[in-house]
């Protein structure tokens, strides 16, 4: 177990970097603007997830051992990208195809997925985990194998509440873009925010 020092200081940084406006704080205000609470609260379980999951792979060794191969970097980057264009160009076909009929909101286990595979398809989320943890254990106190897992299992679960609150206050806001009449505006807000974090992936996230 870590020790109270570095315990603390791991949870002041995790909450400043969850308050910085990043791409899956964007992913959850999106999907509560055009779904609701529960597509925000879908958002922000499929992200955590996710954190558990390069959790164990930076736990296991398997993280240092994707990232070592010199392509990973680059298939990922480019596979998350297209992903999110995929997204947008979905939401940007569904006002011309559903004009004037009520429209089927997406299912909570398809938001998940798409939250798990937003970070997933993100190398330098991976990169981040296997930077940002290990910074917090305390060599002599057990197990790291152990901290590591505690210490991203703890942060899984305070970007879960984090973003799901941000879900809540976003659908809050975005009740009358999910009005019939102002669904198409609210398609078209998404597709942008899906096409802005895949032109960041492609442009920005290069490594370095």
């Amino acid at each position: 177990m870590p020790d109270a020092v570095n315990l603390s200081l791991f949870l002041a940084a995790a909450m400043l970097l969850l308050i910085v406006p990043g791409p899956n704080m964007a992913f959850v205000m999106s999907h509560s603007l055009a779904h609701g609470w529960r597509g925000g609260l879908a958002a922000a379980l499929g992200i955590s997830c996710s954190d558990l999951v390069m959790t164990f792979m930076v736990s296991a060794g398997v993280g240092t051992i994707v990232m070592s191969w010199a392509p990973a970097f680059e298939l990922l980057r480019i596979g998350g990208a297209c992903y999110l264009m995929w997204l947008a160009w979905q939401a940007v076909k569904k006002p011309a195809r559903k004009q004037g009929c009520e429209v089927k909101l997406e299912s909570f286990g398809s938001i998940f997925i798409r939250g798990m595979l937003n970070s997933l398809l993100n190398p330098k989320a991976l990169l981040f985990f296997m930077v940002f943890l290990p910074q917090f254990v305390a060599l002599g106190r057990g197990s790291i194998s152990f901290q590591l897992i505690f210490l991203g299992s703890l942060l899984a679960l305070i970007a879960l509440v984090f973003h799901a609150v941000l879900g809540v206050v976003a659908a809050r806001l975005g009740r009358t873009l999910r009005e019939p009449r102002n669904r198409p505006l609210a398609n078209y807000a998404f597709a942008a925010v899906m096409a802005a974090m895949a032109a960041r992936l492609i442009l920005f996230e290069r490594p370095t």
